[in-house]
Order: structure tokens, then C-alpha cells, then sequence
């Protein structure tokens, strides 16, 4: 029997391609060769390195043409052009025909994606017509979306590995369909769904199988990367995560020795940067400092770096633990602030304090990590002046602020709180669509204050470097006097302060962007105050804001006036 897992492409404005190595379908492959070692499993990555073509852009998203209008060259640039990211569905069709499988299992783990999971079940079934079955996070929220589709014969919920390994026995003549743990099937045209079941324990689950991913499509600054996770599911219950849909609520982490061992072997596989994709990696502090001090001694070299792309819960870092990640080889701490308001804290279900962000901000910084800091833009309940808020908040921190514009994530606990979503609403389930709005704030104020965090960053790094406190003038002039991309926002920034309205940079014309509130974009200069750089010099700001026309002393400046 052959199986083959796919992970099919996708299609939106941006692409997050250094976190695209298929590590749940690797990790299914694992489970099948451990149980059942005559069944050939193969994974293929139909998402990265396949290459982009250009799409227009779906009639449920023509609206975001108003906010995504010309093609920006300038650093303070939205999105534009919507990209199909992968290979072709026809073309994985007939590769996957040409494999002659018995089984293929399809991932569709982010919802607005569920289209282009099932685009690709369609082309398999029509040219190969074996059995499908579909997983994922996505599916484990809305499995009866996805197995209403005609070319879907399975779907399987929360976690995979026991599940598949007990559908193929039953494929093989084994066990009956109906004791399948999580499986969805149809019978007769009706929907069947079996009882959810714990998994195989975590310590049991095989290393994921990386053999079918060529290392150099997976690169990070240029060194080969892989994932590892040391966990699964989450302890804390913030309302806008989904991640118990698939994981369930038991919290599980895998013994440090083990962890260490898969180190060890993606080292000698020639991995280089190695990113933990938990969804809360350090909450067992001990453990982890533990592990940091296990891999200073394993890799003395130092010829190996840590990342955690997915974030860190600063709930759990102190001091100590911060110290032994830096001499471990973390270089970079993305942390989820998520929001400064204490009230909106507590509605989320959100057990972190602004007091203990503060203290590992400090930290941090202290010991030379480079730091962003995740805030989350137009969380039902939250005002438009909390944003504001937060926004002013972390300005004035040594961090680069990472936005996320709110979408409405299917199975996660806030979803309740909205009507039953229908395909549209999943469709534009995407930070890109800024789909949701409320009487506390509308679509353009999600897209200024997105906008407006590309200008901090701006103002951030183009002040790193300089000693000690600045003006926003002198920063951005001498930025403008070294031209390229940076001169060009330095030049924009000029026209903000001066005219009250943002450009963009259209090969040599400046067009001007309607949908961004330039009076909204002030409020936040004026409660920010100044800005601190991600290498801790502070840009003043206060004389930009009482007299915004002295910006234009930029261009006097970098003339050498």
C-alpha cells in the first residue's frame, strides 16, 4: 500500500515562507512507519519553493482594492497583487496520479485556505481517484464543511497520527470504520463522525520524518532550517486561539532527553537553525532552562541558532531562563503583547500583566536579544482608544511591533460569539482581509493603525545607531541623504508631517492613500511621545507634533544646509 501526504499551495497577498516546512504531515509519516512499516509513505510539498503567479483578486475581497490601490515601493507599503503560492492543482493532480497511491491525505490547516485544499482533493480524485482524507486544524473546526465535498471520502479531527494509522488498518482489511478514533466519513449520503480519543503519548510519537524535504528549500538567512516541537496544545484559554480545536486541552511536553536526541539528529542531518513551533514553548521554565543548558554544552561551536517563530508566552520567562536561551544561540524573542489594556486582558482570558512584559522587555534588551512585540488590532471589545493605547505603549519600548489585524479564527472560543460562519466568512478569515468591524471602530481605522506600525518600525530602525536622544528631523534626514528605499520613506514621512497625508511611491509619482486617517495616525504620535529605537535610542517626537511643518526642514538638512 502507498500513501501520500500533500501539502497544497495557497493563495492571499503574502506568503509567510520561511515557516513552511510540513512538520504535521511529517510527523503522520513517522507514525505510519512505526506501526505499519510495509505501508510506503511519501510527503510532498505542493506550498514552498513550487513558485507564484499572479491572481485577480476574489470577488470577496474586491473591497480591500480601496485600501490596497497601487503597487507602494516605499517602506510603509500594504499589500497589492493577490498570489497563488505553490504549484498549479492541475499539475499536482497529475503527479500525484503518476504516483498510483492507495491513500492520499490532504492538510488544510488555515481556514481561508480550505479552498485550495479542496481544489486539490478534486484534481487527485478526478485523475487518481483513490481515497482522500483530509486534516488539519481547519478541518478538526469544520469537518463538516470539508466532508460535504464530493472528492473527500475522510476527515479526521484533532490530532492525526493514531487516527490514520487505524484508517489504513481498516483499509488493509482490519479494523471496522466505525472504531476509526476521530474519523468522518459518509455512508449512504449521510455524514458519520466517530468519538474524539486521546492519541498515542507524546513520548511515543516518532521524530518527524523529514527525508522527503530537500534541506536547501528551507532556509533561514541562508542555513538550512527545520521545526521541532517539544509540546502540544497550550495551558492558558485566550479567547481568539483555536489551538485547543486541535490539540485538545491537556497540555503534554516531551521528556528533554528526547528533545536533545532530535537536536542531535537534525545537526547531523545538516540542519542549522533549528525554530520551536510550540504554542507556548518555556511554560515548564525549569524544563526549559534545563534544555539550554543541555545544548550550550552539546554545541560549544555555537554553529547552531534557536528561534521561536511562533512566539513566546512572557507569562513564564524570568532572568535566569533569558540568560541560558541567549548562551544557547537564541538571537530573537517574539513576544505577544497582544494589548497594554488590562480590561480587554481579562475578556480574552488573557492571564499575562503589563508589569511582567515590562520586566522581560528589560531583560531582553539587556542581553542583546533583538525583540518584536505582537499586538493584535480590533479584538471584538476592544476600543479604538485601547489600540491607541497599546500602540503608543510599545512605541516607546526598544521592540519592533509586529500587527495582526483580528480574524475570526473557526473554533476558537470568541467565535461563539458570532453568528454560525458561512464560507464567505471563513474565505476572509485572514489578517489581509480586515473583515471584522464593530461600533467601536471601522476597517479604515484597522488599516491606519497597520499601516502606522510600518511607520514606527520605520522610525525605529532608522534611528538605531545614533547616540543618545534625537529628533524624528535629524533621523530622517539622514536617511533621506542615503537614499534607496529608506530615503524614500524618510521623503514620505516629510510629506505626512507637512501635509496631513500618506503617499505612496509609484515609480517616480507619489499617490496619495485615501483610506489612511492621518488625523488617526497623529493620535498615536501625540499619546506615543517619542519612540524608542530597537537599539534603545529615543527619537523625540514632541516638536513633530506641536509644529509639523518643521519636518520639512528634512530636505534642508540632507542638502547640508
Amino acid at each position: 500500500m502507498k500513501v501520500v501526504l500533500v501539502q497544497p499551495p495557497v493563495q492571499d497577498f503574502y506568503d509567510t515562507d520561511i515557516r513552511l516546512q510540513p512538520l504535521g504531515l511529517c510527523s503522520l509519516k513517522s507514525a505510519i512507519q512505526a506501526h505499519l512499516p510495509d505501508v510506503q509513505t511519501v510527503v510532498r510539498d505542493y506550498h514552498h519553493g513550487r513558485g507564484r503567479r499572479t491572481l485577480r483578486i476574489p470577488v470577496e475581497l474586491e473591497y480591500l482594492r480601496e485600501y490596497y490601490p497601487v503597487r507602494d515601493e516605499s517602506p510603509f507599503a500594504g499589500f497589492f497583487n493577490y498570489w497563488h503560492f505553490g504549484a498549479d492543482f492541475e499539475k499536482i493532480g497529475r503527479e500525484i496520479a503518476e504516483e498510483k497511491p492507495d491513500l492520499v491525505g490532504i492538510s488544510s490547516l488555515f481556514s481561508p485556505y480550505f479552498r485550495e485544499a479542496l481544489a486539490c482533493a478534486e484534481e487527485i480524485k478526478k485523475r487518481a481517484g483513490c481515497p482522500i482524507v483530509l486534516g488539519g486544524s481547519h478541518v478538526s473546526a469544520m469537518p463538516e464543511m470539508m466532508l460535504s465535498c464530493e472528492a473527500v471520502d475522510f476527515v479526521i479531527r484533532g490530532e492525526g497520527e493514531k487516527p490514520i494509522v487505524e484508517l489504513l488498518r481498516h483499509l488493509l482489511g482490519g479494523a471496522d470504520l466505525e472504531s476509526v478514533p476521530n474519523l468522518g466519513y459518509k455512508k449512504n449520503g449521510k455524514m458519520f463522525f466517530n468519538l474524539l480519543q486521546d492519541n498515542y503519548p507524546i513520548e511515543s510519537l516518532g521524530m518527524p520524518d523529514f527525508s522527503d524535504l530537500p534541506p536547501e528549500r528551507y532556509l533561514f538567512e541562508k542555513k538550512p532550517l527545520c521545526f521541532i516541537v517539544t509540546s502540544r496544545s497550550c495551558p492558558h484559554r485566550c479567547t481568539f486561539c483555536s489551538v485547543h480545536t486541535t490539540f485538545g486541552k491537556k497540555f503534554r511536553r516531551r521528556s528533554t532527553a528526547g528533545i536533545l536526541d532530535e537536536i542531535r539528529l537534525r545537526y547531523e542531518q545538516g540542519y542549522r537553525v533549528i525554530d520551536f513551533e510550540d504554542d507556548n514553548l518555556t511554560y515548564y521554565a525549569e524544563e526549559m532552562k534545563n534544555l539550554c543548558r543541555l545544548l550550550v554544552r552539546e554545541f560549544p561551536q555555537r554553529d547552531i541558532r534557536f528561534t521561536a517563530m511562533n512566539g513566546i508566552s512572557y507569562l513564564s520567562l524570568d532572568r535566569e531562563l533569558l540568560e541560558l536561551m541567549r548562551q544557547a544561540g537564541f538571537t530573537n524573542l517574539n513576544i505577544a503583547l497582544v494589548t497594554s489594556d488590562r480590561a480587554v486582558k481579562e475578556s480574552t482570558k488573557r492571564p499575562h500583566t503589563v508589569e511582567k512584559y515590562l520586566e522581560v522587555v528589560q531583560s531582553a534588551f539587556e542581553l542583546g536579544f533583538r525583540l518584536t512585540s505582537y499586538q493584535i488590532l480590533g479584538l471584538p471589545g476592544e476600543s479604538l482608544d485601547s489600540m491607541i493605547q497599546t500602540l503608543a505603549f510599545t512605541a516607546a519600548l526598544p521592540v519592533l511591533i509586529g500587527a495582526s489585524p483580528f480574524y475570526l479564527t473557526p473554533g476558537s472560543p470568541i467565535s461563539a460569539n458570532f453568528p454560525p460562519p458561512d464560507d464567505v466568512d471563513v474565505f476572509r478569515a485572514r489578517l489581509t482581509a480586515m473583515a471584522v468591524q464593530t461600533d467601536d471602530f471601522s476597517r479604515d481605522d484597522i488599516y491606519t493603525l497597520f499601516i502606522s506600525i510600518r511607520i514606527i518600525n520605520y522610525i525605529k530602525n532608522i534611528a538605531a545607531g545614533s547616540a543618545g536622544l534625537e529628533g524624528l528631523d535629524e533621523a530622517a534626514a539622514r536617511s533621506k541623504s542615503e537614499g534607496g528605499r529608506e530615503g524614500t520613506g524618510a521623503e514620505i514621512l516629510e510629506r505626512l508631517f507637512a501635509e496631513r497625508l500618506l503617499y505612496a511611491k509609484c515609480g517616480k509619482e507619489f499617490v496619495p492613500l485615501k483610506k489612511f486617517n492621518a488625523e488617526l495616525f497623529f493620535r498615536v504620535m501625540e499619546a506615543a511621545d517619542c519612540i524608542r529605537a530597537v537599539d534603545g535610542n529615543i527619537v523625540s517626537i514632541k516638536k513633530n507634533i506641536a509644529a509639523p511643518l518643521s519636518v520639512s526642514r528634512i530636505g534642508l538638512l540632507s542638502s547640508g544646509s
